[in-house]
């Protein structure tokens, strides 16, 4: 296990060193100067040399890439040209409200994906199977932004139980940040009021950015509880008599669940990355947000810093879960 560990660990180290490389060509090949956007149209040529010499940008692409990369090993992702303030900063702050999202998304995504695979398996062609279909068909189906926007309507406007979007209330005072997670925060600070708060800003975006991983995670538990009831030791213990239940979650959830995980690990690498629509419409005030306000204004720093964040994020995500398979297949474990 520890031969497998390492491996995997050396793996990741091209695959950052690639990711730097890609997204630095990428962001460099996007149209326009942010030297001269940030100048503006009065500015003189001194003035714009003197601001690309400040932040780099007048030395040939090679040498910034190496000053970009002997930054990031220092943990400098660079200065934004916009706000001048360094990117590093903006992710603390910005990064912990993307992953309390996408924590709760998924949160809701599993505890009810897992089940809802499990009973639409043994209730096979029967009505709740039916009805699971139906629902992880049309959960998978509807547009975010869509979605977001009617639930906004039902529940903020038309039913009034749960505000329209942000992440708490422009007028409170919000917890001490600790972890930079509201609701955690809320809590060790003991809160309740603030935790409420908090829980009920982000039940509507969560439950919008949950329903895409929650119909694939049921789908595919589903998939998985069905092959693994063929197999022939299960079909075994179901002629030795024993009780379904206990073959259901000591021999069969154990088997189905490998598949699964895996769809568990990929979907919150993308929901990294596919955030943008549910924050922007939520004014959620996360990475998703600040990117899409990095490219309106071609910011090339934190373009970069986000999209390294989020490779790093999944390719470590990647890692943990190749680890859990050895939890759940000792096979690999020897490996």
């Amino acid at each position: 296990m520890a031969s497998y560990i390492i491996r995997r660990v050396l793996f990741m180290l091209p695959v950052l060193f690639g990711l730097s490389l890609l997204t630095f060509t990428i962001s460099h090949l996007i149209p326009g100067d942010p030297v001269m956007l940030v100048a503006g149209p009065q500015a003189t040529k001194a003035e714009i040399a003197a601001l690309a010499k400040e932040y780099g940008v007048d030395e040939p692409l090679p040498t910034q890439y190496v000053l970009y990369l002997s930054g990031l090993v220092r943990g400098d992702f660079g200065r934004s040209i916009m706000t001048r303030r360094q990117v590093a900063d903006d992710l603390r702050l910005f990064f912990p409200a993307t992953v309390e999202l996408i924590l709760a998304a998924m949160l809701v995504a599993i505890g009810l994906g897992i089940p809802f695979g499990i009973l639409s398996a043994v209730a096979r062609d029967h009505w709740p199977d039916n009805l699971i279909r139906v629902f992880s068909l049309a959960s998978i189906s509807s547009p975010r932004f869509f979605l977001a926007l009617l639930l906004q309507i039902l529940f903020g406007i038309i039913i009034g139980i749960l505000p329209l979007g942000s992440r708490f209330p422009t007028l409170e005072a919000p917890p001490h940040t600790v972890t930079g997670f509201l609701a955690l925060d809320a809590m060790l600070a003991q809160n309740w009021d603030a935790l409420g708060t908090a829980l009920k800003h982000m039940i509507l975006p969560a439950f919008t950015l949950s329903l895409s991983p929650l119909a694939t995670i049921t789908r595919m538990m589903r998939a998985s509880v069905l092959e693994v009831m063929q197999q022939d030791y299960v079909l075994t213990e179901r002629a030795l008599g024993l009780p379904m239940r206990l073959i259901l979650f000591k021999y069969v959830l154990k088997n189905a669940f490998i598949s699964t995980l895996t769809v568990i690990g990929l979907y919150f690498g993308w929901l990294l990355g596919g955030s943008v629509l549910v924050e922007t419409v939520f004014d959620w005030p996360g990475i998703g947000l600040y990117a899409t306000t990095s490219i309106i204004s071609l910011d090339f720093q934190p373009i970069m810093g986000v999209t390294l964040l989020i490779g790093v994020t999944f390719v470590i995500l990647n890692l943990i879960i190749d680890l859990m398979y050895g939890l759940f297949d000792p096979r690999i474990r020897y490996a």
